[in-house]
């Protein structure tokens, strides 16, 4: 099992973070760089959950989304996938922060595939900076949109 925190700060409100966070739009695939068209479906949604697929052609996942706007968490559980087996995951959680709001990620991965175990054993090195990154990229679009 491969796990990973980090915190990203980001000038947005905590509900403008939950809003790009849960947005299963036809955009989703601009914000987010690890979905490309080809790889995301919303299968079905209600009012604070989703059941998507999203990923690329190196790595897909089938997940369920479930959030709590008061409390500021999402959690999401991974359904199917190539890469990831069952336990694996993400959790957020939105808190205010001075001018904006903290994004606290964690990460669990339990590979069941060959190319699962490669990415697992870098999560924990390369994770913190290569996703913290990556969440930081989606935020700042999102500050000036």
């Amino acid at each position: 099992m491969a796990t990973t925190t980090f915190t990203v700060n980001t000038t947005l409100s905590p509900s403008a973070v939950m809003a790009v966070i849960t947005d299963f739009g036809p955009q989703r695939s601009t914000w987010w760089p690890n979905v490309d068209e080809a790889h995301f479906t919303v299968h079905d949604q209600g009012p604070d959950w989703a059941e998507v697929t999203e990923g690329t052609g190196m790595g897909w996942e089938r997940e369920r989304y479930s959030w709590d706007t008061a409390s500021g968490i999402v959690t999401i559980e991974t359904l199917d996938s190539n890469l990831w087996g069952p336990g694996s995951g993400w959790r957020y959680e939105i808190m205010p922060a001075p001018g904006g709001a903290d994004l606290r990620v964690s990460l669990t991965r339990l590979p069941k595939s060959f190319t699962g175990r490669l990415i697992a054993a870098l999560i924990p090195i390369a994770g913190p900076r290569a996703l913290g990154k990556q969440f930081q990229s989606v935020l700042r679009r999102a500050e000036v949109h």
